[in-house]
């Protein structure tokens, strides 16, 4: 990571909820209660905020998306500048119930979204008459502001990154549900026990969110550029056939001959073969003059006409 403890303490990570709205279950995380305000411990922020980063590059690495999930106000920009960057979706303005658990119908009114957008940009909308147009027109503004950020999301997400997962409890509920990992900003009135990667900090800055959003920005980056392509093989490039090595050696490879042996026996030996080789030849040449000659003689017995008895 590119930040230090120091500048998480200068964005005001360490600030948490008043005693009256803490959970029990975020004490691991408190360093101390002061004023009647509870304290978070950066350096355990610190060493989360780095797996939570190693869990994101390993995941995106894999060609995964991510869901982000953020619809209190001081996250809504911030969400929105990361998925602009990333490419990634998102949600901000309201989850919808079963957008995970039900997302066989959630698909279907986004393929029927995505054909109203075309039919508004090739102009086919407007050929229609006026009830249907703004029957149309009424049911894309509901889809706009509940599928804003859905229309590039394809499938079920690898992860979800949330901010605030006491405020986003349906979306973390659907997700565990799921067994979908949930990487999360979490303050002291949050159970960070229901997370697989909590991040203790404050969720209600938005310079607090920034420097976190910022983190998950670079671990996505890095984990793209790990994306391993499958190789394509290309017909037009033919392979090299490597040479033994001792060619390119001086001389050549010394060959011991086992006892016994000489080498004359193997010229010697190189002679007859070549003779029997010649002779093989001259009888195979025997052999075809003779059967030419047969069907010669055959050919011109059955020319002749037959005598007369």
């Amino acid at each position: 990571m590119n930040i230090t403890v120091k500048d998480l303490l200068d964005a005001g990570v360490h600030f948490g909820h008043q005693l009256r709205r803490w959970n029990p279950k975020s004490k691991p995380y408190v360093f101390d209660n002061r004023h009647g305000i509870s304290i978070i411990d950066l350096e355990k922020t610190y060493d989360l905020l780095e797996g939570a980063s190693k869990a994101i590059e390993e995941i995106i690495s894999q060609g995964k998306q991510i869901l982000l999930v953020g619809t209190k106000r001081q996250a809504e920009e911030p969400i929105r500048q990361l998925a602009a960057a990333t490419n990634m979706p998102f949600c901000v303005n309201r989850w919808m119930g079963g957008t995970l658990t039900n997302f066989q119908t959630v698909s279907t009114s986004l393929t029927k979204y995505k054909s109203f957008l075309r039919m508004e940009e090739d102009g086919s909308l407007d050929k229609m008459h006026g009830k249907e147009i703004a029957a149309i027109k009424r049911q894309m503004s509901r889809m706009q502001r509940n599928f804003e950020g859905l229309l590039n999301l394809q499938g079920i997400p690898g992860a979800l990154f949330v901010i605030d997962s006491h405020n986003e409890a349906i979306a973390v509920a659907e997700a565990n549900r799921l067994k979908i990992p949930v990487i999360a900003l979490v303050d002291s009135n949050s159970d960070p026990s229901i997370l697989s990667h909590p991040i203790p900090g404050n969720d209600d800055s938005t310079k607090s969110i920034s420097i976190i959003v910022d983190v998950v920005l670079d671990a996505i980056q890095t984990g793209a550029s790990k994306r391993v392509e499958a190789p394509t093989k290309r017909k037009d490039i033919t392979p090299i056939t490597q040479e033994p090595d001792f060619v390119d050696q001086e001389g050549e490879p010394e060959v011991t001959l086992p006892e016994g042996y000489d080498e004359n026996d193997f010229d010697e030996k190189k002679e007859s073969v070549s003779e029997i080789k010649d002779e093989v030849k001259e009888v195979a040449k025997t052999e075809v003059v003779k059967e030419d000659k047969v069907a010669l003689d055959s050919a011109e017995s059955e020319s002749k006409p037959k005598e007369e008895k």
